[in-house]
């Protein structure tokens, strides 16, 4: 194996284990005749998956890790286009939340800056009627 596979196979290896817990419904679906525990005792291993699902299968270990990793990739590509469509929400919501801020903030610091005694005093009472509510909900779980 020269440099450059070696180092494909590692990257491989290595995006395998990260995203093995999110393939496993996948790997099942693909190889339903191994069992669940079979797959996570493997502690994510790409080499020892392929191994696993060719021993119950019958299917050569190049094969299934040739499988694997095509699974691998569409895993990837699914992630990259959820990402890329939930990127204009992210934008969306964190120009919601400085219009927010910058709208709300003024309301709230003036009355507090007017009447800080009030503004602790209400502080207080909030948060040992949570405080009791908290402790009663524990007592009667």
């Amino acid at each position: 194996m020269d440099q450059h596979t070696a180092t494909a196979s590692s990257s491989a290896q290595q995006q395998f284990r990260e995203r093995f817990e999110t393939l496993i419904p996948t790997i099942q679906r693909q190889w339903p005749e191994v069992a669940r525990q079979t797959l996570e005792a493997t502690r994510g291993s790409l080499d020892e998956v392929a191994e696993v699902i060719a021993d119950q299968t019958g299917k050569t270990v190049s094969a299934v890790t040739l499988q694997l990793q095509e699974l691998l990739q569409v895993a990837g590509e699914q992630t990259h286009r959820l990402a890329d469509s939930l990127e204009p929400l992210e934008r969306q919501l964190e120009q919601l939340l400085d219009e927010l801020n910058a709208n709300l903030r003024p309301r709230i610091e003036k009355p507090v800056r007017e009447r800080p005694l009030l503004a602790l005093g209400l502080a207080g009472g909030v948060g040992v009627l949570l405080g009791l509510m908290l402790a009663s909900g524990r007592r009667s779980g």
